[in-house]
């Protein structure tokens, strides 16, 4: 059986659209880290809000991927609707009844103030935990809520459950759910299903064995081998790799437009970028121009490492 892994399209508020320094980054060691294994890959848009996410956005995004030489197996082809996650809403539904028909779920009616009031800072990472305050809220509370005209987000109950798994760069790691993350979102109030539960269905029905991804979002992981526990799916393995950086320690982003595709398409060539994106990934000994096919054979997590990488001015100027 072969490999799979899914080079995530998911796309965060850019008034563009277009991808970053930092996504090409994570998409370019996904690839490689999958072509080393002999395996597929898998594009899925993971275009959930509709706020943020354009149709034109999923034809440029796949577009860029194409220019600077990743390619891909399975998955999004323009006109088709089958890995959009817009169009997957059906499928959440189906999962979300699964875990509802369990008892699993309840309807959250906190505001923003309250949800700061009725959670706590997790001691790791200063990420809120939600204490659960809406679990056990009386059914005549929840009556007069509704009434009163407040529409209810989703949770899911979680339990005082260890999930332990080794990454394949960060090693053994271990959380405890009710302690470490808490009863999270399943489905928002305006009726978006969250990124936790929609990320989870679609890896365990698209048979998905290898998740490549960012560091950011390391915390995620145990949260969703539980969900795929529930809905009767097989974890994958999972490998995170470290983040871009600027000189200030911020994490590159689309919202800062730092280095987004459309300045690099006009300033570079798609060896240049990816020989460089291979010497900071630890790859390559200096920056040299190189295809990605040309480096799967250099490819290892061990030389990638789990530190953070500043990018410079001057280093991304010598593009």
């Amino acid at each position: 059986m072969a490999t799979t892994t899914t080079v995530r399209g998911r796309f965060a508020p850019s008034p563009s659209g277009r991808m970053h320094l930092g996504n090409l980054f994570a998409a370019l060691l996904a690839w490689l880290d999958v072509r080393s294994l002999g395996g597929e890959i898998l594009l899925r848009m993971e275009d959930l809000d509709p706020d943020r996410c354009k149709p034109a956005y999923l034809t440029q995004l796949a577009d860029d991927l194409t220019w600077l030489g990743l390619d891909w197996d399975l998955g999004w082809r323009p006109g088709e609707t089958t890995y959009c996650q817009s169009h997957r809403t059906a499928q959440y539904q189906a999962a979300f009844d699964r875990l509802a028909d369990r008892g699993l779920v309840y309807p959250c009616f906190c505001s923003r103030k309250e949800l700061l009031a009725a959670s706590a800072p997790h001691a790791s990472d200063g990420a809120r935990v939600y204490s659960g305050r809406c679990r056990t809220l009386p059914a005549e509370e929840k009556a007069a809520l509704l009434a009163a005209g407040r529409t209810p987000a989703w949770r899911v109950k979680v339990p005082a459950e260890t999930i332990s798994f080794v990454d394949g760069n960060f090693g053994p790691r271990s959380e405890r759910l009710d302690v470490d993350c808490g009863d999270f979102i399943l489905r928002r109030s305006d009726g978006v299903y969250a990124y936790q539960l929609a990320v989870t269905a679609d890896d365990g029905a698209m048979g998905i064995t290898r998740v490549v991804r960012g560091q950011d979002l390391l915390s995620s992981t145990p949260r969703q081998i539980w969900l795929l526990k529930q809905l009767g799916y097989p974890a994958p393995t999972y490998c995170h790799l470290p983040l871009l950086l600027s000189p200030d320690g911020r994490r590159l982003s689309k919202r800062d437009r730092d280095l987004d595709m459309g300045y690099l398409r006009a300033h570079t060539t798609p060896e240049k970028l990816v020989g460089f994106l291979a010497y900071v990934a630890g790859l390559l000994p200096r920056p040299q121009a190189a295809a990605p096919y040309e480096l799967v054979g250099e490819f290892s997590w061990a030389k990638v490492g789990r530190a953070d990488r500043v990018v410079t001015e001057e280093a991304w100027q010598s593009l």
